[in-house]
This record gives structure tokens, C-alpha cells and sequence, in this order.
């Protein structure tokens, strides 16, 4: 499967299956994760075998189900680290579907549990991703119009359309979506740019969606095409 077959099939599943990764996945997922977080600097945790974190109130209310596995999204306090998160997170998370593996992203369902990660000094948790082989694969989400998360028109590039197709595919807290793609054509020496924005959200996670939509994005466009502004 290709990131762009992942984009495509991969969907948020929160009740999972009482299987084990193997060890071939395993290796992968922590081979993957650590190169990320150097590029990324930043400093995600794959946590295997490991319940408590989904067991408690908030995972019952988020409806999570058979979760043991998950991913701390961790990393030094600064102004682009949900954007970071966001970025490089869904990295893994495509990856882990070309894997056969299902996940979602999780923002408050989940209980921090001592000893199962390690933060440095200046670290903090943004986010959780539970990770492993789903009971379902998940359902298609009702999702805005290309014309309305971007300024999309007759005489855009092919390559920009795609991009904000495969960016309205990315997960969002809520399903909120809050992001707009600006098309800015090349003159002279200055190639194409990109403008993304986020939007005001009363829910948050603005600027961690905007990091997992800038993914998808380049994914769906090719970053051969463009810079980003």
C-alpha cells in the first residue's frame, strides 16, 4: 500500500482487537518512529501492552474499546510543537496503515499513566495515537467542499487540487477542519507557494490539524510542485 492508498483507506477506529503486534511490525513502527523524531525533534513513545491508559472515564467517554497499544506524542515546549505533532504523527499513522494496522488520533479520551513514558526537561504530551488491528475499519466522515477549505479555481494546477483533496481526507478534532490552502502561482525566479492557515476553533487543536492536513497535503500535491510560504 502507498501513502496515497493509505490516505484514501485509512479511517479512525477506537475499538480494537485482543491481538498483538508482531515483532516485524513492531521493529518498523519503532525504526520509523525514531528517525521521525530526530527530523521532527521531537520525542514520540511507542507504548505496547499497556491498557490503563484506555480503561478509564474519559476513554468510556471517548468510546474506545480493546486499546493496549498507543503512541505518546511528546516534545519540547514551543510555539510549532502541535504543528510538529501533528506533522510527523501522521507520518506514523499512514505508515501504520500500510501496515495493516488501524489508529486514531486522540486528544483527551486517555489517562496518563506513571512510568510508561519518559519526558525530558521542557517536554510535554500533546496527544495520543491508539495503534493496532482494528475490530472495524472505520467509517467515512462527512467532509467540506474543496472550494471551501481553499481558493481553489479553473486555472489552478491539477497537483494544488489534489493536495486539498487528499487534505480534506486528514483527521481533524471533531471533524472540525479548520484550514484553508492559498494557491500562489510562480513569477520570475519564485516558484509556486503554498499558504496554509488554520482557522479559529473553539475546540482547539487548530494548529495540530493543520500539521496532519500540511501532510496529507504534500502527500496528495507531490513537494516537488511547491514551497510552503
Amino acid at each position: 500500500m502507498t501513502l496515497q492508498e493509505a490516505i484514501a483507506a485509512r479511517h479512525s477506529v477506537r475499538a480494537y482487537k485482543v491481538q498483538p503486534l508482531t515483532d516485524d511490525v513492531v521493529t518498523a513502527l519503532e525504526e520509523r518512529i525514531k528517525r521521525l523524531n530526530i527530523i521532527g525533534n521531537l520525542h514520540m513513545q511507542l507504548i505496547l501492552n499497556e491498557p490503563k491508559a484506555f480503561l478509564g472515564p474519559f476513554a468510556k467517554y471517548g468510546k474506545f474499546r480493546g486499546v493496549t497499544n498507543y503512541i505518546v506524542m511528546a516534545g519540547k515546549k514551543a510555539p510549532d510543537l502541535d504543528e510538529r505533532i501533528g506533522y510527523y504523527g501522521e507520518d506514523v499513522v499512514l505508515f501504520a496503515q500500510t501496515l495493516g494496522l488501524n489508529t486514531c488520533w486522540v486528544g483527551l479520551s486517555y489517562t496518563k499513566v506513571p512510568g510508561t513514558y519518559v519526558l525530558e526537561n521542557g517536554e510535554v504530551i500533546g496527544a495520543y495515537i491508539s495503534i493496532g488491528y482494528g475490530e472495524t475499519q472505520g467509517v467515512v466522515r462527512k467532509s467540506k467542499r474543496v472550494m471551501d477549505v481553499s481558493n481553489v479555481d479553473d486555472a489552478s494546477p491539477a497537483w494544488f487540487t489534489k493536495g486539498v483533496e487528499a487534505a480534506l481526507l486528514a483527521p481533524t478534532a471533531i471533524n472540525q477542519q479548520k484550514f484553508y490552502f492559498e494557491y500562489i502561482p510562480a513569477y520570475g525566479d519564485t516558484p509556486a507557494r503554498v499558504h496554509a492557515k488554520r482557522k479559529f476553533s473553539l475546540v482547539g487543536y487548530t494548529q495540530m490539524d493543520l500539521g496532519i492536513a500540511k501532510y496529507h497535503f504534500e502527500v496528495g500535491a507531490g513537494k516537488e510542485h511547491f514551497e510552503w510560504v
